[in-house]
This record gives C-alpha cells, sequence and structure tokens, in this order.
C-alpha cells in the first residue's frame, strides 16, 4: 500500500509539473490527447455550455458565458494546487515521515496539513519534520510553491494582456465595420477618395491581428471562452468579418488592394484552421446559406451604390463559393461550440454602432444620431 502510495504522489506532482509547463510555460500548441488542463476544460465547458444552450440568446446567457473564462482559469490553478498538495502529502505518507507529534496521532491528515502550510510557505512550525528525508520533501514542496506563485503572476498579466491587445481591434472595427462587424461596412465605410489607400492598412494591420491571435490563443486555449465587452462582438464575429471581406476582394472589387487582401485571407484563415484543432472541432456545414444568391445580388447593390463593383458572372459566384467554403465550415464549427454567433454578411437595416448609443440615451427623443452613416461624423 506503502509503495502504491509513492508512486501515485510521485505521477501526480511530475503530471502537474508538466501539465503547468505545457500549458503556461510552453509556447507551442500541444498535440497529445490527454492533458489535465484539457480534460478539465472539457469536463467543464461541455455541460456548462449545454445548459446555457437551453436559454433564449442575450444578455443574461452572454454574462453568464463571460464568467466562465476567468472562473475556469482560477478553478484550473486551484486543482493543481490541491494535486500538488495531495501529492506531497501521499509521499509524507508513504516514506513515513517521522514529526514532532506524538506518532500515535499522526495519521494520513497529519500529512495533509504539514503539505498544505508547507506549499504555502506558511512556516507555522507546530508540525516539523525530524528526518532528512522528510527535511528534504518539505524542501522541495517549498520551492514547488514559490514556483506555483511565480506561475500565478506571471501568467494572469500576460493573460489579460493578450485579452487587452485582441480587444483593442475589435473595439476598432466597431466603426470601421459596425457592430456586430460584417463585410459590407468594412468595405462601404472605405468607399471615399483615399478609402483604399487607407482600407489597405487596414487589412495591413488586421492580419498581423490575426497572427497575434492565432499565436496567443494557441498558447494560453482559455483566451478562446473570454468573451467580449458587447454582446455583438466577439472575437470570431471579427475573423469572419476579415474573411467575408476579403474573400470580396479576392473575387474582384474595382480599386481594392488585392494583394494585402489575399494576404489577410491567408492568415486570418490559418487561424480559424488551427484553433479548430484544438477543441477537435470538424468542419460543420452551415444550416443555412449566410449569403444566398439574392442576398448576394443585394450585396452587389448596396457597394454599387457607394461606388464599388464587384465582379459578377458564375466564374466570380463559383470562386466566392469556394474561397466561402475554406472558412466558413470551420467558423461555424468554433462558433457552435464556444456559444458564438457568426456575423451576417450585412445588415438589413441602418443600425446604430456600439459608439452611437449609451445606457442613458435609451429612450430619449432624439438620442441616435440622425444621419446613421458612420462615415460621416
Amino acid at each position: 500500500m506503502k509503495t502504491l502510495g509513492l508512486i501515485a504522489g510521485l505521477g501526480l506532482i511530475l503530471g502537474i509539473w508538466w501539465d503547468a509547463f505545457e500549458t503556461v510555460i510552453l509556447p507551442r500548441r500541444v498535440t497529445r490527447r490527454f492533458r489535465i488542463s484539457r480534460t478539465f476544460y472539457r469536463t467543464s465547458w461541455i455541460p456548462f455550455s449545454a445548459f446555457l444552450r437551453k436559454m433564449s440568446a442575450g444578455k443574461r446567457r452572454e454574462t453568464l458565458l463571460g464568467y466562465y473564462g476567468p472562473l475556469s482559469l482560477l478553478m484550473l490553478l486551484s486543482i493543481w494546487a490541491t494535486a500538488l498538495i495531495f501529492g506531497f502529502a501521499l509521499l509524507h505518507w508513504s516514506v513515513g515521515t517521522k514529526l514532532n507529534a506524538p506518532q500515535e496521532s499522526v495519521q494520513f491528515t497529519t500529512y495533509a496539513y504539514l503539505s498544505g502550510v508547507t506549499f504555502f510557505t506558511l512556516g507555522f512550525g507546530d508540525l516539523v519534520p525530524l528526518e532528512p528525508l522528510g527535511r528534504v520533501l518539505a524542501v522541495l514542496e517549498c520551492g514547488t510553491g514559490f514556483g506555483f506563485l511565480a506561475i500565478i503572476i506571471g501568467y494572469l498579466p500576460v493573460i489579460y494582456q493578450a485579452f487587452s491587445r485582441r480587444e483593442a481591434t475589435i473595439s476598432l472595427l466597431d466603426a470601421r465595420a459596425g457592430s456586430p462587424p460584417t463585410a459590407l461596412e468594412l468595405l462601404r465605410r472605405h468607399s471615399e477618395d483615399g478609402g483604399m489607400d487607407e482600407l489597405k492598412q487596414v487589412l495591413k494591420d488586421l492580419e498581423r491581428w490575426s497572427a497575434e491571435l492565432l499565436e496567443s490563443h494557441l498558447s494560453y486555449v482559455v483566451l478562446c471562452f473570454y468573451r467580449s465587452q458587447h454582446t455583438n462582438q466577439s472575437w470570431i464575429a471579427a475573423l469572419a468579418a476579415i474573411l467575408d471581406a476579403t474573400a470580396l476582394v479576392i473575387v474582384g472589387l474595382d480599386g481594392a488592394p488585392l494583394r494585402q487582401a489575399r494576404l489577410t485571407f491567408a492568415m486570418a484563415r490559418h487561424a480559424v484552421v488551427d484553433l479548430a484543432q484544438i477543441f477537435s472541432t470538424a468542419p460543420k456545414p452551415m444550416e443555412e446559406d449566410r449569403l444566398p444568391g439574392p442576398a448576394l445580388a443585394e450585396l452587389r447593390s448596396r457597394l454599387g451604390e457607394v461606388g464599388l463593383r464587384l465582379r459578377e458572372g458564375d466564374d466570380a459566384t463559383a470562386h466566392l463559393t469556394a474561397l466561402r467554403a475554406k472558412y466558413e465550415p470551420y467558423l461555424n464549427a468554433l462558433g457552435y461550440y464556444l456559444l458564438m454567433d457568426l456575423p451576417p454578411w450585412m445588415t438589413r437595416a441602418e443600425k446604430a454602432d456600439n459608439w452611437q448609443v449609451s445606457a442613458w440615451d435609451r429612450g430619449k427623443p432624439g438620442s441616435m444620431l440622425t444621419d446613421r452613416d458612420p462615415r460621416h461624423f
């Protein structure tokens, strides 16, 4: 029994160390199927999301979803700490560490208390190992506790810095592409004189944002669960709008930056596909076509109203369909798994952007801007 406890304790400690290393320190995606952190997120997210799917979409559900990311991170850190304390307690119990206490009163709970006090470096001194092996274990656990504290101190700022950078670009899309962001608005709002040159820079910035999103969310998967500030925004919606807009430029949009659109499309598509692999979400065909024939004709018409001519013909439509097939099934799978809706290609009615309204303005006469076109402030 003692031997099994020794093996279990060592295995638990090494397993937690390795899982923490892969999750926090290793800057790349781990493809091994069994991981403690992966198992935790799957076993917690699946029932949590299944429960929330029964709720109607809205602010209440989005608020609950917003709690999952930060709470799951704290829960994972707690699981690591508890497992390490339990593992060291098993080692003390297995080797029979002698303590400055009556031997008949020493039980496993005594070793668990000693392990907890040592791990968190409290130093009460009421229980002290009396033999070299027990002291070595105590020193190792104390070092592990300091290392765990360092992980928390270093991990949380990195997480929130990456989240802040992601959300800054999503917020910038509010005025440039609408709320939620759509391909039509992103192109339409850059249709004025000099707009195409500005669109080229915007697409270049979005290419870099997609690369940063890919790197940060592969390294720190918990960021995928962090929600945006507004219910009509998300990182998946932003990626969808980017891919939709660049697909239109690639098909053929007069005056638009074709080369930069191809580069941005490639990077954004790369991010979508690789992030879908994290959750093993196989491509999921759309239940309803996001851009059926009549909607595509309307899209062409609305682009034409601002002087942007989208290439027409069967070849152009087939080209657009082929481009959409490269990313829409992956976006749909990710959106379904994470409960994030994909935005439309265009809004059916003029809607105020997030920056145009506030909680104090709702219901007041004249609270909405009379000119809804964000190109004219």
